[in-house]
């Protein structure tokens, strides 16, 4: 038997067996990938799964978000991704969003060891394909590709889906965050700075007029009637931290 381990990580995917890598791989209509991880091990081992249990043949990896996001804008757009949350150079749900934001109908997997309720909520709420713990054995990853390859959302058997008539403040900003286009998002993060709509379109290189657009906008799409309002909701998110900065 062939383990794949890393010192440094619990979370790899499960050891790989010499007979299983003779197997017919099944076909998800999927043919290539991309990883986005910062662990090279754990990227080497999934890479195999995802080629055992999926069929796929291809698999391209990024270390940091804005790699993933050269590689997409030189060309290289795979047919899924696979994201962790936690990059040297984003951390929560921006990675996500911005992805979703470049690409919207591109299918987007998180795979993290953060797996608790509220964290796979919020991000199937911000436009995830689905949510597979990065513990999880081979069979869960099949599963993930053949329900998301079949159109559906996929979601580990553990998570138990928040019942829409108690969702929390957090949980609705989130879903009403998410609906912002990345220029909407830059400004939202420049008000929770406290910022004016002349210093926005300074720093943004836009017109005042512009601003005052996008502000109305943001505000129709959060439900607020005031600046403030706005500021509320993104810190009930801690959106703030989240925001794209490019």
């Amino acid at each position: 038997m062939l383990w794949f381990t890393r010192t440094d990580m619990e979370d790899t995917p499960m050891p790989l067996t010499a007979p299983e890598q003779t197997q017919t791989q099944p076909r998800t209509g999927f043919r290539t990938a991309m990883i986005i991880d910062d662990h090279p091990l754990f990227c080497d081992a999934l890479s195999i799964v995802l080629r055992m249990v999926a069929g796929i043949g291809t698999v391209e990896t990024a270390e940091t978000l804005s790699g993933a996001l050269d590689q997409l804008a030189d060309g290289c757009v795979p047919d899924i991704i696979l994201l962790d949350l936690n990059l040297p150079d984003v951390n929560g749900l921006d990675g996500l969003m911005r992805l979703r934001a470049r690409l919207p109908r591109l299918p987007v997997v998180v795979v993290s060891s953060m797996s608790d309720n509220r964290m796979i909520a919020a991000t199937l709420q911000a436009g995830a394909s689905g949510f597979v713990p990065k513990h999880s054995q081979r069979a869960v990853f099949q599963q993930a590709f053949a329900a998301i390859g079949a159109g559906a959302i996929y979601t580990p058997d553990s998570y138990i889906a928040p019942d829409t008539r108690s969702r929390d403040h957090d949980d609705d900003a989130v879903l009403r965050l998410s609906s912002l286009t990345p220029q909407q998002a830059r400004i939202l993060r420049l008000i929770c700075d406290g910022k004016l709509n002349k210093q926005i379109a300074y720093d943004l290189s836009i017109a005042e007029t512009t601003v005052k657009a996008h502000v109305t906008a943001i505000m129709r799409k959060l439900g607020v009637q005031s600046r403030t309002q706005a500021v509320l909701i993104a810190q009930q998110a801690k959106y703030a931290h989240l925001l794209p900065e490019a």
